[in-house]
């Protein structure tokens, strides 16, 4: 039960949450946590920081897997359904266009609802999708399904940044962010390698690649609800302020959330919005939304044509090019290790180049990009050992790994209390293009064939090769010309001089 000590006749409650009183005008008490406080998210232990942390990631990991894996099925979906092989890539692409503009509109919900309750929705929900598709009649069903998966993974996948910022101190979440985006990444690899294993099944197909996704987001689902702790401060802050107003019959009692509390619609109005001004008007995240966007455009390109490719060139069944996706698992790897030394320099040169510490692994992945898709396109013939075009496509993973990465960081640290809409406004891109491409290269490899369309592809990324270069070396000249960074880059530069 709480105790009253002296400071209370000047104002100030103690109790399990610190009351703080605000002013005399309103006469209200501000709810706050205590120091060292073990409610405050930032206060989990570590072991349950990396469980929230490993559960969190798991649905990044179902996701990317159920939005690969989709490809794997279509000759048997073709034959069941009576259905195109482009209307099939239509559903491959409809999954995008939910996953990068749903979370536009319910990334705010989190500041009503908290993030287990979305977490807990659309987990359950994500199950359903699954099962639709899993039971559709005809290919207009497992589009729609495609569409509303996309929508309901995006809403948790998308969560998860916010909840490593819940729990990790800035300095301590080069870690966790990298081993969320080895999930993502390597879920896209390992769908396919599973996917293509069950469509090599006669008695299985298409079908069951849907089903094993149903049983994996049931276990997952359950987890959530056993193991996932909210993790918003502003959510338990106010459940703590309502539960005090509720032991005390004092309405006085309250959390800043609660006074300082947007309508709804207000904040998905920002939240719509302000990703489109920092498009329009931050060279960063144009940059890094165009490099981005390309590199995720064409893992989605691959992940449409791999299969073709090989089936054609070295005769491989459907299973032994579904183990081709593996180089993507293996690149994955690899950038994920080389993220370590990334970590010790940006640690090393911080107090030096600031944001643009997290930019030397970037510089060297640049190059890649397009050697990775050159190696890939100008080896995959048949008098060249099928090894060859496997190894372009894991350098091309390692570059693609270490962009996915940087892209959540280096906007995180450059745009600090904006920092959400900026990664939305990537995450927007990166997944619009990789919506629509899949939908042109098909006709464009039966055209120009797929050395010379991936040539084109290889030529386009040399071309964005100099973007982490410029931002390594003028970034802080850029972002003292913009008006969000420069207030930020103001406040940081004030940081300083009182230190």
């Amino acid at each position: 039960m709480a105790t009253v000590q002296d400071s209370e006749k000047h104002g100030i409650i103690s109790s399990p949450s610190s009351m703080t009183r605000m002013s005399e005008d309103n006469d209200k008490f501000l709810v706050t946590f205590e120091d060292n406080d073990t409610r405050d998210p930032m206060n989990f232990s570590y072991k349950t920081k990396w469980t929230i942390t490993l559960v969190a990631c798991a649905f990044t990991g179902i996701v990317a897997a159920a939005a690969a894996s989709f490809s794997m099925g279509y000759q048997s979906m073709m034959q069941d359904l009576n259905c195109t092989q482009f209307q099939a890539t239509v559903g491959l692409s409809m999954w995008s266009i939910g996953f990068g503009i749903v979370p536009l509109i319910t990334s705010s919900f989190t500041e009503e609802f908290g993030r287990l309750n979305i977490y807990i929705v659309s987990s359950f929900a994500f199950m359903l999708t699954q099962m639709m598709i899993a039971l559709s009649p005809n290919i207009q069903t497992v589009i729609l399904g495609r569409l509303l998966g996309g929508a309901f993974g995006s809403t948790g996948a998308t969560l998860v940044g916010g909840s490593v910022a819940d729990v990790w101190k800035q300095h301590e979440r080069g870690q966790p962010m990298a081993f969320f985006a080895l999930v993502a990444v390597t879920g896209t690899g390992l769908g396919p390698v599973i996917a293509g294993v069950i469509e090599a099944n006669p008695r299985l197909g298409w079908r069951w690649i849907q089903w094993i996704h149903v049983m994996f987001t049931g276990a997952y689902f359950i987890s959530v609800v056993l193991l996932m702790k909210e993790t918003r401060a502003t959510i338990v802050l106010t459940r703590l302020a309502s539960k005090k107003r509720k032991e005390t019959g004092d309405d006085r009692y309250q959390a800043k959330a609660e006074i300082e509390k947007q309508k709804l619609s207000t904040l998905i109005k920002i939240s719509c919005t302000r990703p489109i001004y920092l498009l329009l008007t931050e060279p960063i995240v144009q940059g890094f939304s165009l490099w981005i966007g390309f590199t995720w455009g064409v893992v989605f390109a691959l992940i449409e044509s791999i299969s073709a490719e090989f089936q054609a060139v070295y005769g491989f069944n459907v299973q032994n090019t579904g183990f081709i996706f593996s180089t993507l698992i293996v690149g994955s790897f690899i950038g994920y290790c080389a993220n370590i030394y990334q970590e010790k320099l940006y640690q090393k040169n911080y107090p030096q180049k600031r944001q643009e510490a997290r930019l030397y692994l970037p510089c060297v992945a640049a190059f890649f990009i397009p050697i990775g898709i050159f190696i890939y396109a100008w080896t995959a013939r048949p008098e060249i050992h099928w090894i060859a075009p496997a190894i372009g496509l894991t350098i091309f993973m390692s570059g693609g790994f270490v962009i996915y990465m940087v892209v959540f960081l280096y906007l995180a640290d450059c745009y600090g209390t904006y920092a959400s809409s900026a990664i939305a406004c990537q995450s927007l891109c990166r997944n619009l293009a990789a919506s629509i491409f899949p939908l042109f290269t098909t006709q464009m490899f039966a055209r120009l064939t797929y050395r010379w369309g991936l040539t084109v592809f290889g030529c386009i990324g040399a071309a964005l090769v100099p973007i982490p270069w410029v931002l390594f070396f003028y970034g802080s000249r850029i972002r003292a010309r913009s008006k969000v960074s420069r207030k930020i880059l103001e406040e940081e530069e004030f940081q300083d001089m009182e230190k």
